[in-house]
């Protein structure tokens, strides 16, 4: 695994006014929410320096995209933001998942399909941050 954060996902509790925040109030650049057209998939990717993007995604929509549950009482998993980290290919998303796995982390969802075409999946780190690796077929490949 490469020392590389690609993306940062915050949980928010309403996307457009999220959107309208960092795009309008801060300036971060951004084609806007994308996703609509599916369940749980609405989302805002902001550029930020260095190539690293800053994505808004509703907390219920992580939830579900992590196959957790939405309201968590009891510290076993969090809505409020996630770690990506985005590789070249599903061979090298199942070798970080497995690599994690070695390392003590929690697997919280098996690297599988995702609904827009790419290829993840979540794991917790001991203190219960959540990590999702992601080979995404419409952005360039990490180096």
């Amino acid at each position: 695994m490469k020392p590389r954060i690609t993306v940062i996902t915050l949980g928010v509790d309403d996307l457009e006014r999220a959107v309208r925040f960092y795009r309008d109030g801060l300036g971060f650049p951004t084609d806007g929410i994308v996703g609509a057209e599916y369940a749980h998939g609405s989302v805002a990717f902001l550029d930020l320096e260095g190539g690293l993007k800053l994505a808004l995604f509703p907390r219920a929509s992580i939830a579900h995209d992590a196959g957790i549950p939405a309201d968590l009482t009891d510290g076993s998993g969090r809505t409020e933001m996630t770690i990506g980290h985005n590789v070249g290919s599903p061979a090298e998303v199942d070798a970080v998942m497995a690599l994690a796995m070695e390392a003590g982390a929690t697997m919280v969802k098996p690297a599988q399909a995702t609904f827009w075409g790419g290829y993840a999946g979540y794991f917790q780190c001991p203190d219960r941050h959540l990590w999702e690796v992601v080979w995404n077929p419409h952005w360039a490949s990490p180096g």
